[in-house]
């Protein structure tokens, strides 16, 4: 079993060995994440049935639907036809764009801690290297997330924790399909989920002071040394600690 204590410590100093460089990184991820996730959070977004400002925009759009029928028709059509180009184009820079940066990102974050914070930012460039295993495996960690999704957070979550490794196999063992690589994943999480989730939390303090700070502490400290850590934790378990 790993200690929790041991590998942020291993995550700081290799954070502050090599600390402009895991800024940027960790910055690039943070960009890379955030932006996988936009469509996702805009389909959710509503309008609140006990939110009387809404629900009266909501009768004012009704009463005009019903007396400009033509032309809500026309604007509903450019709404809907600019919102559905949005979510496509944003789909295929994911899939083809950011999900290989996503992979050199981690990659960069492996090295990192492996040679004490002496990792290059030509790393970042890996995960376009054996182009269609990168896109095909992680194409198929999102749909399996997206599906899960559907079946409530907490499973959703759980299945985060899951696929979390998945960045990494890929680079380590390009040998393994697609299936395979989420398969182990699955397997190198499989009791560790729980204490991975208290890892995170552990650096709740620093997000809350980043939130304070109008997000720089994230961006200079608490990114870079939570992706340190969890590089750290993909070591461990994946048995490549004592190459470190």
């Amino acid at each position: 079993m790993w200690n929790r204590k041991e590998l942020k410590g291993k995550g700081k100093l290799a954070f502050k060995a090599n600390y402009w460089r895991c800024v940027l990184s960790a910055f690039l991820l943070s960009i890379l994440v955030s932006a996988g996730t936009i469509a996702s959070r805009t389909n959710s977004s509503g309008t609140p049935a006990n939110d009387p400002d809404g629900a009266a925009a909501l009768n004012q759009l009704q009463a005009f639907a019903q007396q400009n029928p033509k032309t809500f028709g026309a604007i509903a059509g450019i709404v809907a036809a600019v919102g559905l180009t949005i979510i496509i184009i944003g789909i295929v820079l994911k899939i083809f764009l950011f999900n290989p940066l996503e992979v050199g990102c981690y990659r960069f974050f492996k090295e990192n801690i492996r040679t004490d914070g002496q990792a290059g930012l030509d790393n970042l460039k890996e995960g376009f290297g054996n182009y269609g295993h990168t896109f095909a495996t992680l194409f198929l960690r999102d749909l399996f997330l997206m599906l899960w999704c559907f079946l409530f957070i907490i499973p959703a979550v759980v299945k985060s924790y899951s696929y979390r490794m998945v960045p990494f196999i890929i680079k380590d063992h390009p040998e393994l399909s697609a299936t395979e690589t989420i398969t182990e994943s699955r397997r190198m999480m499989d009791g560790h989920k729980w204490n991975t989730f208290v890892l995170d939390l552990s650096f709740i303090g620093w997000a809350l002071l980043g939130i304070i700070t109008f997000g720089l502490v994230g961006i200079f400290w608490t990114e870079p040394y939570r992706q340190n850590t969890n590089a750290a934790l993909y070591l461990k378990l994946s048995g490549q600690e004592a190459e470190a």
